[in-house]
């Protein structure tokens, strides 16, 4: 081989070098990108959905006194009209309530015979009451609710001491 052949040679070698190195820092940029798209899509799903919770939640915290005043009315009614077919029209919007909360993950706090837990309850009063231990509530005086397992407003209660 002639000396021109041969610098030629290493050229072309030096070339081909060059392109790989070029070419697996490209695909490593590529790689890069993608991972970034990747994380990129996640957390915009991920703040959509924190997005839509927040927006639920707060529809719901508008939403939930009226639902209180409806159940309030309720318990008003007088018995001996429990038959009539407006009582039973009230009783079966107050049902469609109901479910319509249940769709959208509304659950009340459970309250009554049930232990006092500060993170979902308030207490109102503390007093001796004859039949419940110590640090058991014994009346709702206001519901509170969950919404997707997360606190929305704590349920006020008496609580026996």
């Amino acid at each position: 081989m002639t000396k021109n052949h041969s610098d030629r040679s290493d050229r072309l070698k030096e070339q081909l070098e060059q392109v790989r190195a070029e070419a697996e820092k490209n695909l490593a940029g590529w790689q890069r990108a993608q991972a970034d798209y990747a994380n990129l899509k996640r957390d915009s799903e991920k703040r959509g959905a924190e997005l839509f919770a927040l927006a639920n939640a707060a529809f719901m915290a508008e939403i939930l006194p009226v639902y209180n005043h409806f159940k309030l009315a309720l318990k008003h009614l007088p018995k001996e009209q429990a038959d009539q077919d407006w009582v039973i029209g009230i009783k079966q919007i107050a049902k469609q309530f109901q479910e319509f909360l249940k769709k959208y993950q509304v659950e009340e706090v459970a309250t009554v015979g049930k232990k006092f837990d500060p993170a979902i309850h308030e207490a109102v009063v503390h007093e001796t009451k004859d039949g419940f231990e110590s640090d058991v509530i014994f009346e709702e005086v206001q519901p509170g609710y969950l919404v997707d397992g997360k606190l929305l407003n704590p349920a006020k209660v008496k609580v026996a001491k």
